[in-house]
């Protein structure tokens, strides 16, 4: 029988299948580095997408603050304005109510009196005057409670007048009633 030698063979078996298995593992190494790669580029290029949304949703965060103080700035001039409408809508209302209660005041003056200073603080006026007697402010202050646009007359103080002996001086506070129309306005 021949001899055959199969060592050389297997020795070169062996060394092509460690070759190959390199080359295998070569190949898986770049297959897995491409494979990392590949995702770490997509994981940044989400990353990236979503600092691009993150910008844009800033962005438009602040315009939307802008308009809110725009808005909130519109609202206090409406107020404001508002506020000067119903001012002058009650200057124009009350424009008659001052003649009106004038003209009041002087159908409820008796003889023998006379006003020195009239103040208005809203509904009430204050009434300084001079009287020949107190006869004559009784009668100023009857005549005033039946005043349909004057009510509740309140006598503070009557004093004998310092120049005239023979007057006196007398302070009296008196409501003025509101109209239907400015009751049911509030």
């Amino acid at each position: 029988m021949t001899k055959i030698n199969l060592l050389p063979w297997r020795e070169e078996r062996r060394q092509e299948l460690k070759r190959q298995f390199f080359m295998v593992l070569f190949a898986m190494i770049l297959l897995g580095a491409g494979a990392v790669y590949l995702v770490h580029m997509q994981v940044e290029s989400q990353i990236e997408n979503q600092n691009r949304r993150n910008d844009f949703i800033t962005q438009e965060t602040k315009k939307l603050d802008a308009q809110i103080k725009e808005i909130a700035e519109l609202k206090k001039q409406r107020a404001s304005l508002i506020e000067r409408m119903k001012i002058i809508q009650d200057l124009q209302g009350n424009r008659p109510v001052v003649v009106q209660v004038f003209d009041e005041l002087v159908r409820t003056v008796p003889d023998g009196v006379f006003y020195r200073k009239l103040k208005a603080t809203g509904d009430s006026i204050s009434v300084t005057g001079f009287a020949e007697s107190n006869n004559r402010v009784s009668n100023l202050m009857r005549n005033l409670d039946a005043s349909p646009m004057l009510t509740a007359p309140n006598l503070s103080k009557v004093k004998t007048a310092e120049k005239d002996k023979s007057a006196n001086e007398f302070d009296l506070t008196v409501q003025r009633e509101k109209p239907d129309a400015e009751k049911e306005g509030g």
